[in-house]
């Protein structure tokens, strides 16, 4: 039975320095990794100096690592995309920090403003583009790092039989 009383007794967890975790030095958790994408986006000091825009191919530089982890900033100009991909066994956190993009999935499509984050787990089939006019930057953490990209078929591209 809970009541006011069960509160009491529990206590306050802060008054329980042993219950408590210590910070880790590295995300481990969902949540840590949005943070951790969270933390790198609000500094741009971190990253604003880095960025290159590349007008044949899509710019990226890793930004960092940890263990099980790598931490990538992309560039694009108006245009540029990815393809339609996964990420292998990666799971991922996506941040747009500047400008926009478009992700495109089998559910639809949504504009990425700035700030946008999209979490996404290991085989999740998405293509990226900039279809904005200015050029846009993104922030991915990939955990483990990412060891493989595996493009997909287009579903708007697929060849059709041609009967002759």
């Amino acid at each position: 039975m809970n009541s006011d009383n069960d509160l009491q007794i529990a206590g306050d967890i802060l008054e329980v320095p042993h219950l408590l975790q210590p910070p880790r030095e590295h995300p481990a958790t969902v949540a840590e990794f949005v943070g951790l994408a969270r933390s790198i986006a609000a500094d741009r000091d971190q990253w604003a100096h880095l960025v290159r825009y590349d007008a044949t191919t899509r710019w990226y530089h890793r930004l960092r690592t940890g263990p099980g982890y790598e931490v990538w900033l992309l560039s694009w100009v108006p245009g540029q995309g990815s393809g339609r991909h996964d990420h292998g066994r990666s799971s991922g956190v996506l941040t747009v920090l500047e400008g926009s993009l478009t992700e495109r999935t089998g559910r639809g499509t949504r504009t990425l403003a700035a700030g946008a984050q999209r979490v996404f787990a290991p085989g999740y089939v998405h293509e990226v583009v900039n279809d904005a006019l200015e050029p846009a930057v993104s922030l991915h953490v990939y955990h483990p790092g990412l060891t493989e990209m595996p493009m997909h078929a287009s579903p708007h591209c697929e060849a059709r039989p041609v009967t002759v």
